[in-house]
């Protein structure tokens, strides 16, 4: 078996040998070489990549911090808990390579990191994906070597993904990494991304007022939990689509934000540790996309720095704008200030949407000079409609929204969904990776 980084290197480069350390990075020249999995983590290049928006852009006072996962080995910060999930399930003898095939249930990127890592620690890899998710997702799942079975619908239609993964579990030869309901998803982002926001903070100065996040697994979200144990005032903040407001009214449908809003409350997230619910408009944040990708000009005449506004370009996918929009209309109902930081993540760049904008511009035509300046509204004057506070009773309807999904449909107990009401519960998943990482140093050292 294959044994990458702890959570502490993942945190923390520099405690990676450095003979290995010198090899990860002679490997990213190499993308399929097994040494990127000592790359997987926000500093591997040293420093955490982010960008900070300007009031120009947002017309906040807050600034909003970005965190790009552009620099993992596949673009996209969700080959952590790919790998994450992967490693505690070897260290549990849930499988081995060579004897089982690895199936990952996702709408996009955890299946582009699980197609990139379980090859790379030697394992056939199917991922299981909506039909509808963008050409370029398909591309680089099979580019890394993993196999893909198309479910029927779009991102919202995760159920259809569950019923595939059904079938596939009566096969003995595979196993099933979940991000929905993986807990190790969870360990990455508590204890890998929330060091990440801190340290970036930390260095401009500042305080975080809110950590933003839309739920695709719901794993990036609990970083707003450990950020809260360096600032306490801090709120955490969930986002969904108004297409798909699963959390703001059980509501439902199809939406085009790739990577988030999945018609159902997952098992690994922490709702009692969610302070306030902000849904987003999908056409907005692909309108939004195409702006930030293509608008430079644009955004230069409306007094943002040229070299900044073309350093966006590559940084953002759809679900970054997303955070983004949201992260804006988060700091303007929380009355944040010059100091406290908005702090949220951009999962993926642009590399896997130029067919989503051509699509677009099908639809609508090009983009005009006229129509990239009236979507700068769309940052600079989002409405104040569709929030929702995170109260004691909307918080137990979040959690009690979870039976459907997990107790009716996938095996969870009532007991283990009672079990999640405690805090004591999240709390000894958290302090887990202390012992993952010591169980992770005995395999390389045996």
């Amino acid at each position: 078996m294959i044994f990458g980084p702890t959570f502490a290197q993942m945190r923390d480069p520099s405690l990676v040998p450095a003979a290995m350390r010198e090899r990860a990075r002679a490997a990213r020249a190499q993308p399929l070489d097994p040494a990127n999995l000592w790359n997987i983590g926000w500093k591997a290049d040293g420093t955490v990549p982010h960008t900070v928006l300007p009031e120009a852009l947002t017309g906040l006072r807050a600034p909003v911090v970005v965190l790009s996962g552009r620099r993992f080995p596949t673009g996209s910060h969700k080959v952590g808990p790919a790998y994450s999930i992967l490693v505690e399930k070897q260290l549990e003898d849930d499988c081995a390579p060579g004897e089982h095939t690895l199936v990952f249930p996702s709408t996009g990127n955890f299946g582009i990191g699980g197609a990139w890592v379980g090859p790379r620690m030697g394992y056939r890899s199917v991922v299981v994906l909506p039909e509808e998710m963008s050409a370029e997702r398909f591309e680089k799942i099979r580019g890394y070597g993993a196999e893909v079975m198309a479910t029927p619908g779009s991102e919202s239609n995760v159920k259809e993904i569950y019923d595939k993964v059904r079938e596939l579990r009566a096969a003995p030869a595979n196993r099933i990494l979940n991000q929905f309901e993986e807990l190790a998803n969870y360990r990455f982002h508590f204890h890998c991304t929330a060091a990440a926001a801190l340290e970036v903070v930390s260095g401009l100065g500042l305080e975080v007022g809110a950590f933003v996040s839309a739920m695709g697994s719901a794993g990036t979200i609990a970083a707003g939990e450990a950020v809260k144990r360096t600032f306490p005032a801090a709120a955490t903040v969930a986002v969904e689509p108004v297409q798909c407001p699963t959390l703001y009214n059980v509501g439902f449908g199809a939406h085009r934000i790739e990577g988030i809003g999945d018609k159902h409350v997952t098992w690994i997230h922490n709702v009692w540790a969610t302070d306030l619910l902000v849904c987003v408009d999908d056409q907005e944040c692909l309108e939004g996309l195409q702006l930030l990708e293509e608008g430079a000009e644009t955004l230069a005449g409306e007094g943002i720095p040229a070299d900044l506004a073309r350093s966006w370009a590559g940084l953002f996918g759809i679900s970054g704008v997303c955070n983004v929009l949201a992260s804006i209309k988060a700091a303007r109902h929380l009355g944040l200030g010059p100091r406290q930081a908005v702090v949220t993540v951009a999962t993926d760049g642009f590399d896997r949407y130029p067919s989503v904008l051509r699509r677009l511009d099908r639809e609508r035509g090009p983009m005009t000079a006229a129509q990239a300046r009236r979507r700068l509204a769309y940052f600079r004057e989002p409405t104040s409609e569709w929030l929702l506070e995170g109260t004691a009773e909307v918080r137990r309807r979040w959690h009690n929204q979870k039976y459907f999904t997990w107790v009716e449909q996938q095996g969870k107990t009532v007991a283990e969904l009672r079990a999640q009401e405690d805090p004591a519960y999240w709390i000894a998943h958290q302090e887990k990776a202390a012992e993952v990482d010591r169980r992770i140093r005995e395999r390389h050292s045996g």
